[in-house]
């Protein structure tokens, strides 16, 4: 998954045997990247399915003369999309002030659960998934959160889908040492964020062992897998209730956790893939209402972010 692939594709071509158009196939075969590509830089997974719509309603609005005299229409769709997240990320410090609360990115299940998922009420197109790996997960995508729009698009740009900075510029519209120092800047805020890497059974077993002590409301055990200064932060985005600040320290998260289980005897706390690593999702008669995602440092656990807004579970309701 990368810029070569959108760039590797040629003009429009003649008619299949079948008669479907393989140029029109090849356009449709860029979606995947596409999604993959806003949903890192937006964080949001509805913004980004907006902004490949968007996308592809230029390229329709052109006509065949106009489409065939672009010569590579996979790297086309990549610049248009990604002007579009520009724009979009320039604006978006405006709109989290008002938001209610703390901004989380939406968090992805796992490929398993996504196909059997609804986006909106219909069924989700296996080609719209996210692929998910190391610059999926929610403490990477939270870093990003920190960078300028241009920062993060230069970043993404070229570290993850590996594009030239001479291609960067085009989009960013600045020169490639600008965006060079950019991506470097970016590079720089990932690094000072880092954390002991954990291996990932043992990450695994600390949300178990977590979700089995929340369960218990055992609050001496939440403690003991609690990292003394940890960190959670709740989003609801003003539709339910979340704590509207970050609880911060072992103890107050264990106690207040151990205060919803007792609110909530019937929550159903269940393991689930989050955004690539093991999280945790509650249900309440079958329906999710929260999902929650770790960021783990050796054998504690030291942030934990707890997505509530619905808005942001539709890739998470089933059925």
């Amino acid at each position: 998954m990368n810029g070569a692939t959108g760039r590797a594709i040629g003009g429009a071509a003649e008619s299949g045997p079948d008669g479907s158009d393989p140029g029109l196939r090849a356009i449709m075969r860029e979606r995947r990247q596409l999604v993959n590509l806003a949903y890192r830089l937006l964080g949001s997974l509805a913004d980004a399915e907006d902004v490949v719509q968007e996308t592809y309603a230029r390229w329709y609005a052109m006509s065949r003369e106009q489409q065939e005299a672009i010569e590579a229409p996979g790297g086309w769709l990549t610049r248009v999309a990604s002007r579009i997240c520009l724009d979009l990320l320039g604006s978006a410090r405006a709109r989290r002030e008002r938001y209610v609360g703390e901004w989380i990115p939406e968090p992805l299940p796992d490929r398993t659960e996504w196909t059997s998922g609804r986006s909106a009420g219909t069924a989700v197109d296996p080609a719209d998934r996210v692929t998910l790996d190391e610059s999926i997960n929610m403490a990477f995508l939270v870093v990003l959160e920190s960078m300028t729009p241009a920062e993060r698009v230069a970043f993404i740009l070229h570290d993850v889908f590996r594009y030239s900075f001479a291609e960067v510029a085009e989009i960013v519209g600045r020169t490639p040492a600008a965006c060079r120092q950019l991506a470097s800047s970016a590079r720089r805020r990932i690094r000072a964020s880092r954390v002991p890497v954990t291996p990932p059974r043992r990450r695994a077993d600390l949300v178990r062992d977590f979700k089995q002590a929340w369960e218990a409301k055992d609050i001496d055990a939440l403690i003991g897998l609690l990292d003394p200064e940890a960190t959670t932060v709740a989003d609801g985005g003003g539709l339910v209730s979340a704590e509207l600040r970050p609880v911060r320290g072992a103890e107050p998260i264990a106690r207040y956790l151990a205060q919803l289980r007792g609110r909530v005897p019937d929550l159903a706390i269940l393991v689930r893939t989050v955004n690539g690593q093991p999280g945790l999702v509650t249900q309440q008669g079958g329906v999710t209402d929260t999902v929650m995602a770790f960021d783990i440092a050796g054998d504690r656990i030291v942030r934990i972010w707890a997505v509530r807004n619905p808005e942001k579970l539709r890739p998470w309701t089933t059925g």
